[in-house]
């Protein structure tokens, strides 16, 4: 079959892709930048790109050929707290008149379960895209699924980081809220087996796993399986402001995510019926079964997509190119070099960097610079990394983000989300002299910037010089001068 994947670049869309292409299928990967698509270079061989972005204008010039199927995998929950309902409309009515301009048999769309009657802001605005869908001039599928568990998934890793980081916990009467978790494994199972199914054509299906339990009981039952003393006491209330700025400060989660998950948390999203099990003859794997799975890929460090990747869960809102291209006017810089030996194994640690591998220099001072990004709203040092070693463009690095990240030129360019009065880079290169270069830049605004980037120079000092020396420890062991920090 010729397949539209739209969302390429998402948690689902990254799992979905490797089966379709296993199962023989063409696929044209829609992204909003091709440069993002972080895919290595034997799948690139076997897909085609399709550059576009739902919310901009219309634009019907040079559009691919016709499609068998479309999966349209595109959210907007973690871009907006209030307008995300607005986008989600936009881009799904423009979605539809491209792909009635193209032509496709039929469209599958995943959605949340949306059962009660009184629905949060987050699902009534995926029933609307629903709606839409609908009116397009193709054969539309949705599927209606509840919280996704897996290695990576937004509601798994915070999970993990409340029962791994509190044994204790005080919380809202909403992780009483039932709920009915599926396994990503079986999201994907679904999604492909109603390709083309005519006795999936214009219905909607709810799907979960095995499993009818609160939100409470997940986390127990996660405490359970990693052999986690953990215990939980809920109160009567809590606002939902308040227990937004408690999963925003505990976890790695965006505030943006945090309040549309709260919002969402409330209701009840359990399926009504079983009938695409019923169809397709599949049988889902428990929660415990999921949490057991998502550990083992952890382990292995064969983790495939995370939803804290995505661009919108940090400070970007569009194109990274426009900050690949380091600015030098204006600027203040901490240039530091150092001769070392063996390339290979120097540019392995400039992979490694972050996450709990740390910064090779000051953790705590790190630590202490991400909990003060916390306080005034920003992405803090939780969100870690995906990879233990490996780097794609548009990555998240805690609060940095992956600009390049290109082996052969021997260079990592950084991007910092943290809250700063201005912008800052941070650039690791080795020269063809094999001498590693360490450059922060930093774009200050106003005289507030000037003032912040003067007040931590003396930190710089020994951070970046401790930083530069330990990456290139394990190769050179002789102490080499690092040339001094010089401002421009």
């Amino acid at each position: 079959m010729r397949i539209l994947l739209t969302g390429a670049n998402g948690y689902v869309g990254r799992r979905l892709l490797p089966e379709l292409l296993n199962n023989g299928h063409e696929v044209v990967c829609c992204v909003r930048n091709k440069n993002r698509l972080g895919l290595d270079t034997a799948t690139l061989k076997k897909v085609s790109i399709w550059e576009m972005d739902f919310l901009d204008e219309i634009k019907l010039e040079n559009l691919p050929t016709s499609f068998d199927v479309a999966f349209y995998l595109i959210h907007s929950m973690t871009s907006s707290t209030d307008k995300f309902d607005e986008l989600e409309t936009k881009a799904a009515t423009n979605f539809n008149i491209y792909l009635n301009e193209i032509g496709v048999k039929q469209v599958v769309y995943l959605s949340g379960i949306v059962n009660q009657d009184i629905l949060s802001k987050h699902l009534q605005s995926r029933l609307n895209v629903e709606e839409i869908l609908y009116k397009g001039n193709f054969k539309t599928t949705v599927l209606r699924a509840a919280i996704i568990v897996g290695s990576g998934s937004s509601s798994f890793e915070i999970i993990r980081d409340l029962c791994e980081k509190l044994p204790l916990m005080i919380t809202p009467k909403w992780v009483l809220t039932k709920c009915q978790p599926i396994a990503i494994r079986d999201v994907i199972q679904y999604l492909i087996g109603v390709m083309l199914n005519e006795k999936c054509y214009d219905d909607s299906f709810d799907i979960g796993g095995p499993d009818i339990i609160t939100y409470k009981q997940m986390m127990l039952s996660y405490a359970e399986t990693r052999k986690i003393k953990l215990w939980i006491y809920t109160l009567p209330v809590m606002t939902p402001k308040l227990s937004s700025y408690w999963l925003y400060f505990v976890t790695s989660t965006s505030y943006k995510l945090a309040v549309n998950l709260v919002d969402s948390m409330r209701m009840e999203v359990i399926c009504k019926d079983n009938r695409l099990r019923e169809i397709l003859n599949t049988k889902p794997i428990s929660y415990v079964e999921a949490i057991k799975l998502a550990f083992l890929k952890i382990e292995q460090n064969l983790v495939v997509s995370s939803w804290k990747d995505s661009l919108v869960s940090g400070r970007f809102k569009e194109d990274l190119s426009g900050y690949i291209q380091v600015p030098t006017y204006g600027c203040l810089k901490d240039e530091k070099s150092i001769q070392i030996e063996n390339s290979e194994k120097v540019l392995e640690n400039i992979w490694s960097i972050g996450g709990e591998k740390g910064w090779y220099y000051g953790n705590w001072l790190w630590e202490i610079r991400g909990f003060m990004d916390k306080v005034v709203g920003g992405v803090g040092l939780q969100r870690g990394r995906t990879h233990l070693n490996e780097i794609a463009s548009g990555d998240s690095l805690d609060f940095w983000r992956v600009l390049l990240a290109d082996k052969k030129e021997k260079r990592l360019l950084l991007f910092a989300e943290m809250r700063l009065p201005g912008e800052a880079w941070l650039e690791f290169r080795i020269d063809e002299n094999n001498v590693l270069h360490q450059i922060a830049t930093f774009r200050p605004k106003g005289l507030f910037g000037r003032l912040y980037w003067y007040s931590l120079v003396p930190f710089h000092y020994f951070i970046f010089g401790g930083m530069i020396k330990n990456i290139a420890k394990t190769t050179f062991e002789n102490s080499k001068k690092v040339k001094n920090s010089k401002l421009q």
